[in-house]
Parts: C-alpha cells; structure tokens; sequence
C-alpha cells in the first residue's frame, strides 16, 4: 500500500486541485485516483482533509440534460413535500422534525 503525499493548506503545488475547485472550473475527476491528500489544521480538533486530483486528467462536466433536470426537480419536490400533511412546505423538511413546521408542532 502506497501512502499519499501530504501538503499543509495553501502549499500544494500547481497542477493539483480539490472536487470543489474542479467543479469550479467545469470539470470533474474522471474516473482517476486520488494522487495527493491537503490538511488544514485546526486547533483541539483533528485537521481537515481533503483529496486532490491531477487537473491536466480531469474531464469536463457532463452537461444537465432536460431527464437528468427533470429528476432532480422531482427529488427536490419531494424533500419539501410533508409527510404528515402532504403539503409542499416551501422549505427542505429537516430531518430532525420529519415533517413541517406546523405538523411539529401539533
């Protein structure tokens, strides 16, 4: 088993990116493996991680297609529908309730 390099936050070198930053720039990894790991420290806790990838392998974004659209508005729906009242509360019902506000609070 190989182990990863590891850079402190701000100082890995060109050439390598994090998911969110590919996103930025309109790609995704691909497919590839994770070639390095970036730690940002944090005082009383572990640092945090995160993975990073090589830019000149990553591949565009697949584009938003009117199925894959459609599916996501349907899954978004159905996060803000309640359960107890089937009403569309406006909001992402929180996991915590289970249902709106007002049914909570019945």
């Amino acid at each position: 088993m190989t182990t990863l390099p590891i850079y402190r936050w701000r100082l890995a070198p060109d050439g390598l990116a994090t998911r969110r930053q590919l996103r930025a720039a309109g790609l995704r990894p691909g497919g590839q493996d994770v070639v390095a790991q970036l730690e940002r420290p944090r005082r009383r806790r572990g640092p945090l991680t995160a993975y990073l990838y090589l830019v000149e392998r990553a591949k565009p974004v697949r584009p938003m297609t009117d199925r894959r659209a459609a599916a996501l508005a349907k899954a978004n729906a159905a996060r803000r529908t309640c359960p107890a009242c089937g009403r569309d509360a406006g909001y992402v019902i929180p996991a915590s309730l289970g249902c709106c506000v007002p049914c909570s609070e019945r």
